[in-house]
């Protein structure tokens, strides 16, 4: 192939589809630092803590949501960062849905939210698109996650085009004063050339999400589904009640895994269902589900522990794709240096873009211009 033809081949890898891209990009950029925005913007979803309290612990929270709420049924409880509240999911005779923002470290109740939060919107803004759920799939997963191809064939015919990329590493320059067309030029390719590395990463975790959309498509489940509890196990009697309360799942939870720190509980549904309790660990690049206990709220009995030590292949990469794909493995430090590649991708998409659209109506002029002499040359003779 000559290098036109590399060249058009890259502008189709991405134009066609510029606008929904550039989109996935910048959202997916802001979702980095969704936690750290809604702490900003949203005073009570603070967790000020200024007599340095410990936090206190999870069942205590429910207990603060279900004195105030006296019908409250609390379904899970989500830790956050250390500096956010933790989040109590409830329904109570007047609330349908609501998270109770519950400050760990004082116990006082700082909101009650009956509508989705920022962090889950911008997550799902960018995921799916927003996109309807049915049937196991979403239209906007796969659109999204596609993008994953777009990317990989935007990196390698770029890496054709730009033969020798690495002198953007040793002698990078940009050429502020010759023109709009230099400097965007040069902005994308030096972009292109430092976001190598961030490329491959996004393309590689987005193929991910793409085959994970199939597998659930397809019915195929990378986790079991989650045992239920015996009928043998569970008394008679519709106000039978059971025995073990969710302290003593957390404390049995904890003495199975020291290092397990909860990151979601999720209470039993009925009678036969389980405590459920996920959390994250000393594997740093697992995410905060890695470890997951479901828990007999009858006999007390663990019914089934995964953790990354008893993980196959697809369980271990499903848990390893989301830190690495939004940067949340190292903290703050991580997410800052995902937020700048974050940046410097959204604008390659439009540095792209503009390239394109300078050198399609320089065509485009030529082309008239031609015409005009050609009718021009016709009529003089």
């Amino acid at each position: 192939m000559t290098q036109r033809q590399w060249f058009k081949l890259h502008g189709w890898c991405s134009l066609p589809i510029w606008i929904l891209f550039c989109f996935i990009c910048i959202t997916g950029t802001i979702a980095v630092f969704s936690h750290e925005l809604t702490w900003l913007f949203n005073e009570n979803a603070r967790a000020v803590n200024p007599e340095n309290l410990p936090a206190k612990p999870i069942y205590e929270l429910i207990n603060i949501v279900e004195s105030q709420f006296s019908t409250a049924n609390v379904s899970m409880v989500l830790v956050l960062e250390p500096y956010l509240i933790n989040a109590v999911i409830f329904s109570d005779e007047n609330i349908p849905m609501g998270i109770a923002y519950v400050n760990q470290y004082t116990g006082e109740i700082q909101e009650v939210n009956q509508g989705i939060t920022f962090i889950s919107f911008m997550r799902s803004l960018h995921s799916w698109l927003l996109f309807p759920w049915q049937n196991g799939y979403s239209i906007g997963y796969y659109l999204v996650s596609a993008m994953s191809f777009v990317m990989i064939g935007a990196l390698i015919t770029g890496l054709v085009i730009y033969k020798k990329f690495w002198r953007a590493y040793t002698q990078p320059k940009i050429r502020v004063k010759q023109g709009k067309k230099s400097l965007l030029t040069d902005l994308h390719k030096h972009g292109g050339a430092w976001s190598i590395w961030f490329l491959i990463l996004m393309s590689v975790t987005g193929l991910w999400y793409f085959t994970q959309q199939v597998l659930w498509h397809a019915d195929i489940d990378i986790d079991e589904h989650p045992p239920l509890v015996q009928v043998a196990d569970v008394p008679f009697g519709d106000r039978a009640q059971p025995p073990v309360s969710v302290e003593q799942a957390l404390q049995i939870a904890e003495a199975r895994f020291p290092d397990l720190r909860p990151s979601f509980v999720i209470m039993p549904e009925h009678n036969r269902d389980m405590f459920k309790i996920m959390g994250g660990g000393d594997f740093i690049f697992y995410d905060q589900s890695a470890y997951r206990l479901d828990i007999n709220p009858w006999t007390g009995e663990i019914a089934r522990t995964k953790s990354p030590g008893n993980m196959n292949s697809l369980q271990s990469i499903q848990h390893l794709v989301d830190p690495l794909h939004y940067g949340t493995i190292g903290g703050i430090w991580t997410k800052i240096i995902w937020f700048m590649f974050g940046l410097i991708l959204s604008a390659m998409s439009i540095t792209g873009f503009l390239i394109w659209g300078s050198r399609t109506m320089k065509a485009s002029k030529a082309q008239r211009l031609a015409a005009s002499q050609h009718m021009q040359n016709e009529g003089a003779h």
